[in-house]
């Protein structure tokens, strides 16, 4: 947990594959927060013609190609299966994905001067940008519902556990949380949840 600036609250969402992290970011931001998705500005580094593009695309090869895009599921397939080109893949993006988060807060921080910004990154505590949050907060699921979800997004057990296994064990980020929202649950409940601790943001920030 870091200081206060200016009463804006910033929240780093985290968690394992498919544990819904994402959905959970996306809660906040119903609520009012300015949700900054890590995946979103990565996808925007992969588009066609930008410097990151044809660095990958040195990096990885042609096979990663589909209609002339960078298609996301062939590139995982690859760093997934070898840690050491998943490594390759995170230190070409993570330092510009960072920088795009840091340009979003610091507008953000220009226009209100209280309110929560949302960060949406998988790996909060692997990039250290945990260190850069008010509170870190890490949404959990059980494996077995982990594998069930994941299955829903098109990605077959191995390659859900390989996913799986290449992040920090849920176990160690949980340790590390400032706050745990289980959402083994229904939608709803997990809703809940938010609002409590939205409702809680909000009275910090009202009683300052």
């Amino acid at each position: 947990m870091h200081e206060i600036l200016n009463m804006v609250f910033i929240l780093g969402i985290t968690g394992g594959l498919a544990t819904g992290k994402s959905s959970v970011a996306q809660m906040f931001g119903k609520l009012g927060a300015k949700v900054v998705s890590a995946d979103k500005i990565a996808h925007a580094l992969l588009k066609p013609r930008g410097v990151y593009f044809k660095k990958i695309l040195k990096e990885f090869g042609q096979e990663i190609l589909q209609n002339g895009e960078i298609d996301r599921k062939k590139l995982a397939d690859i760093v997934f299966k070898d840690r050491k080109k998943l490594k390759r893949l995170e230190s070409i993006l993570h330092p510009q994905v960072r920088r795009v988060m840091e340009k979003e807060i610091q507008a953000y921080r220009k226009i209100k001067s209280e309110g929560v910004v949302v960060l949406d990154v998988p790996l909060l505590f692997e990039a250290g940008l945990d260190k850069d949050v008010n509170y870190a907060i890490v949404v959990k699921a059980s494996r077995k519902e982990q594998l069930k979800r994941a299955q829903k997004l098109s990605l077959d057990k191995n390659k859900a556990l390989e996913r799986i296994r290449a992040q920090w064990p849920l176990g160690a980020k949980l340790r590390l949380a400032d706050i745990v929202i289980n959402n083994e649950g229904s939608k709803k409940k997990t809703e809940k949840e938010v609002k409590k601790i939205w409702q809680k943001l909000q009275l910090k920030i009202n009683n300052q």
